[in-house]
């Protein structure tokens, strides 16, 4: 299973580079959520999570009083499981339900604390190659529901009879609901040739369904392409992994020798995903200025700025939806700022913010909010999303097949290659 978690900016280069090699404050990597986030990886990491429960970490930042409360009431929880629960308690367990209520307690759905496991498989789906049954998931921010927005083809999900717009119930007989998405993902995922019994809710029989789904070695096609009527070449992004810029390239140059003239860019129902890759699609249709660029509570921040080459310069259409976040947002914002495309469909999701993840020496991690990020007009997305420049809704009650806002999208490509 793929998640969402997007990820955002490495601003020390600890992971890979870009094509175009080093470059300071520029193309760097890019989660559920998905989840703009960037993996830092931290010289500080020694310290660990524990300094976050601390005495000594506390009485540095004056908070001595605070943490001896903590301590007395835990100290007392634990005597009562000791003296009282009826099962065997398992201590390790306990140990990171702290950590994970710790962090939970912020009240932010993108700040997460990971144990050794959860981050592993983290970090195992961010390149596009990985094992599970073969969908892309995404969390919604306002009821936390888990709802599937693609099933791959040859894949575990579409054997078992999956649907785009199932919404995640039970994993294992386990409800999974309200729980963070990389959280799930963690759940679902395993060895190749197992499998793991899922029960989704599925509006369209307004039932729940029940299916058992095996998982399969998965390598992502990220990216889409079509050469259609009139010269117009037709690329959809699903989201932004590891693979998906080399997949963009390879798709780019195939349509361009097919003889395209206009391209319709499909961002609808992109969660997102990694900056490094985003950043450089973007400069790609871009000769110069500020792509993206990122503000914390301090005022520090990076730039992410393109350069002189270019592989398209045509025009552009880019579809939108209400599912199109994060770097997806990255990617249309610019292109709608520098007037290099016109936007169609209807608003996006509106996640304007970055999280750092950071792990630590134990294995686990922290998914943290850090900073605004802004499109290269200074606007922050955050809550509002971006208005396309084409208002179109999705019509309901119609067949896949009778898509309206391609067709607008297709109608406002034509006069602009006029």
């Amino acid at each position: 299973m793929e998640k969402r978690d997007d990820w955002i900016e490495d601003p020390d280069g600890w992971l890979e580079k870009g094509r175009k090699g080093e470059r300071d404050n520029r193309f760097l990597k890019g989660v559920l959520t998905g989840v703009l986030c960037s993996l830092l990886v931290a010289a500080a990491a020694t310290w660990g999570i524990y300094f976050l429960l601390s005495a000594r970490g506390l009485k540095e930042v004056g908070q001595t009083e605070d943490y001896e409360e903590v301590e007395e009431k835990l100290e007392m929880l634990k005597g009562m499981v000791d003296t009282t629960f009826l099962y065997e308690a398992d201590e390790e367990a306990m140990k990171e339900g702290i950590y994970k209520g710790f962090i939970a307690g912020l009240g932010d759905p993108y700040t997460v604390y990971y144990t050794e496991e959860e981050y592993k498989d983290m970090m195992e789906s961010s390149d596009g190659e990985y094992v599970g049954i073969g969908v892309q998931i995404s969390q919604s921010e306002s009821t936390n529901v888990i709802t599937v927005i693609r099933v791959f083809r040859g894949s575990g999900a579409e054997e078992a009879g999956m649907q785009a717009g199932d919404m995640l119930y039970k994993v294992n007989g386990e409800d999974i609901t309200g729980e963070d998405i990389n959280n799930v993902v963690a759940k679902i995922r395993g060895n190749a040739g197992s499998t793991v019994h899922i029960e989704v809710y599925r509006d369209s029989v307004n039932d729940y369904v029940e299916m058992d789904v095996e998982r399969r070695d998965v390598s992502m096609d990220t990216v889409e392409w079509k050469m259609l009527e009139n010269g117009m070449g037709y690329l959809q992004i699903t989201e932004f992994d590891g693979v998906t810029y080399e997949q963009f390239v390879t798709a780019l140059e195939d349509l361009k020798a097919q003889g395209m003239k206009g391209l319709l860019l499909d961002l609808r129902d992109n969660p997102g995903g990694r900056l490094d890759q985003v950043v450089e699609i973007a400069d790609d249709f871009l000769t110069e200025g500020v792509i993206v660029s990122t503000k914390s509570k301090t005022g520090l921040g990076s730039t992410y700025e393109a350069d002189e080459e270019i592989r398209f310069d045509g025009p552009m259409v880019v579809l939108t939806n209400g599912n199109s976040a994060s770097a997806s947002e990255v990617l249309a914002g610019a292109l709608k700022d520098y007037e290099k495309a016109v936007l169609v469909g209807t608003t996006t999701f509106g996640k304007g913010i970055v999280q750092s993840i950071y792990p630590f020496d134990d294995g686990t991690a922290i998914k943290i909010t850090i900073s605004d990020y802004y499109t290269p007009n200074g606007a922050n997305i955050h809550g509002t999303g971006i208005e396309p420049d084409v208002m179109v809704e999705k019509e309901k009650g119609k067949e896949e097949d009778q898509d309206h806002q391609l067709e607008k999208a297709k109608e406002v490509l034509t006069g602009k290659m006029k």
